[in-house]
């Protein structure tokens, strides 16, 4: 097996944080959510009465903010003791913004945020540290941010496991193979780091890149529409796809299919869809974030930043104000064989990837 396959590794400086918390990313999710406060949870708990909030970016572009994060952030907060206000920005900066007011009004201690561009998030986190509250960069880097700490995975090294995964569904054949690809937004750091990596690891492969865009917002209608456009203008003319993630994936293999072709497609969030996708075929891989880990990370480093504690960084980021703490984790590369991987860690159902596809399933090994 590949050392891309194998790429996961755990937020070590957190380990006793995430120990204590064993919420699936199975429950029901709301819009609004308060996390009630329990002094049950193992670890380092905070105060009575403290409050964080979290605003979340949407709920279109990727099933992950309401399925996995929203369930799996309310379990952390219930066993580390904190008042969690969560909300969904539905894509919208001023929502975000007025989120943010709010939150601030209402007497948080943290705010962390998923930033729908730098350029308002840094705003609205300059508004919070005027109000004397800490924040916190959940997934996306805010550049020119006043983020207290990073709390994400290794952003380049998800590209580099894209890139990489592109090559072993060509099994190394890829010399003179022509492709297409579709970027994610241009107002996402995320994004641009993923470029990076996935370029890096496909550079000198023999790949011929025949067309390529971003995808405004990581909008999955403007992705089929763009794709479209995309594999029109090189006359159908590809063997692969390189795709920064499982929304504009399934969007880019829906025009695929609507041109009778299937060819290798990458992703991003191992999400139901994109699972179900590689087990079928229309689908190579996809990059597994264990969500989970992420989420417990995020509220360990809030209970640290209002108790004045050991944030627990690994590494740093430059956001082009100051090297912010960078609580960083890894990912796992998903082909066929290692769909079971997420569903026995409990990131999906086993019941949601295999209804109707129980075979592939079991040829598969789940």
């Amino acid at each position: 097996m590949s050392a891309t396959k194998r790429l996961l590794l755990i937020f070590a400086a957190l380990a006793t944080f995430a120990a204590g918390c064993s919420s699936t990313a199975d429950d029901t999710a709301t819009d609004d959510t308060t996390a009630s406060t329990t002094d049950e949870g193992s670890g380092e708990t905070a105060a009575s009465g403290d409050k964080v909030g979290f605003i979340l970016p949407d709920s279109a572009s990727s099933a992950r903010w309401e399925a996995f994060d929203r369930p799996l952030i309310e379990a952390a907060c219930a066993d580390a003791g904190l008042e969690c206000l969560i909300q969904n920005a539905e894509g919208d900066a001023n929502t975000m913004s007025t989120i943010a007011d709010q939150m601030i009004a209402d007497g948080i201690g943290v705010l962390a945020i998923v930033n729908l561009d730098s350029e308002s998030g840094a705003a609205i986190q300059e508004k919070a540290a005027a109000a004397g509250v800490k924040n916190i960069d959940y997934d996306r880097l805010t550049l020119g941010g006043a983020a207290d700490v990073y709390v994400s995975f290794d952003n380049v090294a998800v590209g580099t496991a894209q890139g990489s995964g592109l090559i072993e569904c060509f099994n190394g054949d890829t010399d003179g193979k022509k492709i297409i690809q579709l970027h994610g937004s241009p107002t996402d750091n995320n994004a641009t780091l993923f470029r990076e990596g996935y370029q890096a690891a496909i550079d000198g492969a023999g790949f011929e890149t025949v067309a390529e865009e971003a995808v405004p917002d990581w909008d999955n209608a403007q992705a089929a529409v763009i794709f479209e456009q995309l594999l029109t203008s090189v006359g159908g003319d590809i063997d692969g796809v390189l795709v920064a993630n499982d929304g504009l994936s399934l969007a880019a293999q829906s025009v695929l299919a609507d041109n009778g072709l299937t060819l290798p497609t990458t992703g991003q969030d191992a999400t139901v869809d994109g699972l179900r996708a590689i087990l079928q075929g229309t689908q190579c891989m996809t990059v597994y974030k264990p969500v989970k880990v992420e989420a417990d990370a995020a509220v360990a480093a809030a209970v640290a930043l209002l108790n004045d504690g050991d944030l627990g960084a690994n590494a740093t980021i430059d956001n082009g104000n100051a090297e912010v703490p960078y609580v960083q984790g890894q990912v796992t590369s998903i082909f066929f064989d290692d769909v079971k991987i997420p569903i026995n860690d409990g990131f999906v159902s086993k019941d949601d990837v295999c209804n109707g596809i129980e075979d592939l399933c079991e040829q598969a090994g789940i």
